[in-house]
């Protein structure tokens, strides 16, 4: 007892006060114990739930937030009179000292349950700070980066599930381990929703411990607050159980990438799993964008085949062309790798197309007497250089609006405002580039012109019976551009020539155009495809050459359909008009093209000559000379890619189930109707029946479109205009977007099964071309490109750098892409937007399968490319 007294010489004067005060000594030394060691272990802690205790505590100490005070442990003993008990309190705190730093030198948490239990019975303000305060940061940043940080998983299975999984960034979130998050709807990269202004979703996953730091910033509350206040989803690893969504009604669904112990060696993508919320309110979260399963065979473009369909590359191969060079080289995974962009040093500046202005290509010509110089010359290697901006450039102005006007800097060229200002082409307005409506043969207006040609042929009907125009000559397209208000697309071209930029002036005020001229070479078209086709004063000499360009526009024009020809011959006496007429006439009838109206615009003074193709062969077979020839059979007049002119015409169809013996459907049925000639005998490009592919992938897009690009990727399509569809099958995407203010070019590559026809029937338009090569376009043309398991094709052909490039030439600044490809692809497309600086607006990934949005900026680099060096800017 001696131990315990406070003065040994002095003896209690009974019993009953001794044992009270032993009990008292006891009491004091064990409150002394507790507040001199930093940690104990709790006698009557459950063993089976000391894991999950370990870990909550071990997040709490890690995700503190601002607002909690920072309470500094006491090491300050409290002072006892006792020397003996001193002696043993002071035993048990080195001991303990010592136990707590052989823990702390393994890095052993899990297994230290000592300040566990401290943190489960201290104050709410000791709770998550008392740990961090006590190590230093080294320790922390050791600690964390020896342990998994998930909220309920054993310390087994968050080791095999680190183990499994590379130690790079989670797919779907930034670098301090949060979600991607779009500031205009709230879309997560990983396919999951948050209301703009409720903050970000916090990541409880297997992050890196620079993650968990940032994260330790960023986050305010508890899971379960978070839960509760913002019906947020958390996304967590597979077997982990969400209790208060459960409790809330939420159900969720794994989905996981198959294989998931498997990584992705071509682009270090790590397999991801993720987690989706359903019940969730369908004003929230949109619609998957992926198909379903009975759909799944349209996704999975790699079973994709040609069915009854050959590819304009096979087409144009039997006719004796070669492609272009550049279509064997083979591309490489290397190339997202530190890529450095340079400014395109090129005479063209700001205006450049490569395949149109390659100055050494077209030197080397021997003759340009049939425009040879305004053809497509590729040059041999495409470029990786970027175009770049025009001095003062701005945000182009939206559709209606730019129909009439432009800014000035976004295209500064004045030429065409003092040649052809008189003709309301294009006049110069301050700031502004306007555009009256005008053209030369129709000076008073365009909407006047169109309606003209209606009332002098009202089988015509704009907007009905015809619904596709090919305009030759377009200059401005003012044309095309109006007849947007009769519900008709027009395919508007003419060539970079003197009439200095005026395809661009076309495309900056949103109506569709491409640079292309008509020389030596069958345009990109597919036969028989043309409703309508205009030339008002175009330029073209129709006459010559055996009447070789005419007959390129009888390949052209579908049977039954009308040429309108406004011109000077038409309705002028000189001399050399009327030798023109004469010449014109006597061809049309050696062609059966009839005359069915010749009348005179009193308002604009102009005269217009109307003549329709023959819809048989009849008038063919009755003529006394084969004179233009007809074309020989194994000439084929789908072939379209590199072929050169011929001046023959082709047999017409006369099976009423072949393509062109029958007048498509009136608009708007034609769009989405299957074509006639398509039938059950024939495989579609999916492998079903010809129709029924057709109209699984107009349900598709559908799908897609509504529940996904318009709803769920942030984009304000008031924004957008200019649509191009990179890889069209037939047409389902343009279609699916028929209800919006825009127009979809659909490109449908060369190497790809031949569908251009059926997108031509339905009443949309297109273009064949070879992605190995530069389009033939103006640099910032477009608002959107969609690009449908087109990089991953082309990578296996040549290079997807190139392509990259030909991207931001074609996308205006603030443009979107949208890619869906296989996950290495997307991983690689993703990598080189970052080095073009651009947005990346969100990522999705599921079975192998991703879609990506990402938007350009305005960056343009500081270097300009030359031979050997590179020159700064000044």
């Amino acid at each position: 007892m001696a131990l315990f007294e406070r003065n040994p010489g002095r003896r209690p004067s009974n019993s009953y006060s001794t044992a009270t005060f032993v009990v008292f000594v006891a009491l004091v030394l064990v409150g002394v114990w507790m507040l001199s060691s930093s940690t104990f272990t709790p006698a009557s802690l459950p063993s089976e739930n000391k894991s999950e205790t370990n870990e909550v505590s071990e997040t709490e100490s890690i995700v503190t937030t601002d607002e909690q005070p920072v309470v500094e442990p006491t090491n300050t003993r409290q002072e006892d009179t006792n020397p003996d008990a001193n002696t043993e309190s002071s035993s048990n705190e080195t001991e303990n000292k010592k136990e707590s730093e052989n823990k702390r030198e393994n890095g052993n948490e899990n297994e230290g349950e000592n300040g566990n239990g401290n943190d489960s019975v201290s104050s709410d303000e000791q709770k998550g700070t008392q740990k961090v305060t006590e190590k230093s940061d080294e320790k922390i940043e050791e600690e964390n980066s020896s342990k998994p940080s998930g909220n309920t998983k054993s310390e087994s299975e968050s080791k095999a599930d680190t183990e499994n999984k590379p130690s790079e960034e989670v797919k779907g979130q930034s670098e301090n381990g949060m979600p991607k998050f779009d500031d205009e709807t709230g879309k997560t990269e990983g396919g999951e929703l948050v209301t703009p202004g409720e903050g970000t979703q916090e990541l409880i996953s297997q992050n890196k411990t620079t993650e968990l730091e940032n994260s330790s910033g960023n986050s305010t509350e508890s899971f379960n607050e978070k839960s509760d206040e913002r019906g947020s989803e958390q996304i967590t690893s597979n077997d982990e159980t969400n209790n208060s969504e459960n409790d809330k009604g939420f159900t969720t669904e794994t989905i996981t990438s198959e294989n998931q112990s498997e990584t992705n060696t071509g682009s270090g993508q790590e397999k991801v799993e993720q987690e989706l919320t359903s019940g969730q309110n369908n004003s929230d979260i949109p619609m998957e964008s992926f198909p379903n399963a009975a759909q799944s065979e349209l996704l999975n473009e790699t079973s994709t085949q040609n069915g009854t369909f050959s590819t304009q590359a096979a087409e144009s191969r039997n006719q004796k062309e070669v492609r272009a060079t550049s279509a064997n080289k083979k591309g490489s995974k290397d190339d997202a790798v530190a890529v450095t962009w340079k400014l395109c040093n090129t005479s063209a500046g700001a205006d450049y197309i490569p395949c149109l202005d390659n100055v050494a290509a077209i030197k080397k010509l021997r003759t340009t007497r049939h425009y040879e110089h305004r053809e497509r010359h590729c040059p041999d290697e495409s470029p990786t250089c970027l175009v770049p901006l025009p001095e003062g450039y701005k945000k182009s102005i939206e559709w209606p609006h730019s129909r009439d006007k432009i800014w000035y800097h976004n295209v500064p060229h004045t030429l065409l405002a003092d040649v052809k200002g008189h003709q309301n082409w294009v006049k110069v307005s301050g700031e502004y580039l306007s555009f009256p409506g005008g053209g030369t043969q129709f000076i008073k207006g365009a909407l006047h012109y169109i309606d003209n040609i209606q009332e002098s042929l009202p089988d015509i009907a704009w907007g009905n019976k015809t619904r596709v125009v090919l305009d030759v000559g377009c200059g401005v397209a003012s044309f095309g551009g109006f007849l947007f208000e009769r519900d008709v697309l027009t395919m508007s071209f003419a060539p970079k020539d003197e009439h200095e930029a005026q395809v661009q002036f076309a495309l900056e005020r949103g109506i569709p155009a491409i640079s292309a001229v008509m020389g030596t070479k069958r345009l990109p078209y597919p036969s028989l495809s043309f409703d309508v086709i205009h030339c008002a004063r175009c330029r073209v000499p129709w006459h010559v050459d055996g009447g070789m360009l005419l007959l390129e526009l009888n390949r052209l024009l579908r049977p039954g359909g009308y040429f309108v020809w406004s011109a000077t011959p038409v309705y002028q006496n000189l001399p050399e008009d009327v030798e023109i007429w004469q010449a014109m006439s006597d061809l049309m009838k050696a062609m059966c093209w009839k005359i069915v109206i010749k009348t005179k615009d009193t308002l604009n003074k102009v005269g217009l000559a109307i003549y329709q193709k023959p819809s048989d062969n009849k008038c063919y077979d009755k003529r006394k000379e084969n004179s233009p020839p007809m074309c020989q059979e194994s000439d084929d007049p789908n072939a379209a890619w590199n072929i050169s002119l011929q001046a023959c015409m082709h047999k017409l169809p006369v099976d009423p189930n072949l393509r062109g013996s029958k007048w498509p459907e009136q608009w708007p049925k034609r769009l989405v109707k299957a074509p006639y000639w398509l039938n059950e005998s024939q495989t579609g490009v999916y492998g079903k029946p010809a129709p029924k592919d057709f109209e699984a992938d107009y349900a598709h897009w559908k799908h897609v479109v509504n529940s996904s690009y318009i709803n769920g990727m942030g984009i304000d399509w008031s924004h957008i205009r200019n649509v191009m569809d990179m890889r069209a099958v037939y047409g389902g995407f343009a279609a699916a977007l028929r209800d919006m203010k825009v127009w979809v070019v659909n490109v449908v590559p060369i190497d790809s099964p031949d569908t251009l026809p059926v997108i031509y029937e339905r009443g949309l338009f297109g273009i064949y071309h070879n992605w190995c090569e530069s389009f033939s376009t103006y640099p910032r043309s477009y608002d959107l490109l969609h690009a449908d398991h087109l990089f991953s094709r082309i990578k296996k052909k040549c290079k997807i750098l190139p392509l990259m490039a030909e991207v931001d030439r074609m996308l205006r600044p603030e443009g979107k892409l949208i890619v869906r490809d296989n996950l290495e692809t997307i991983n690689e497309i993703e990598s080189i937007a970052k080095s073009l600086k651009y947005e990346v607006r969100m990522t999705y990934t599921k079975e192998k399968q991703g879609l990506l949005c990402v938007q350009k900026t305005a960056w343009r680099p500081t270097e300009v490319e030359v031979e050997n060096s590179t020159l700064p800017l000044p």
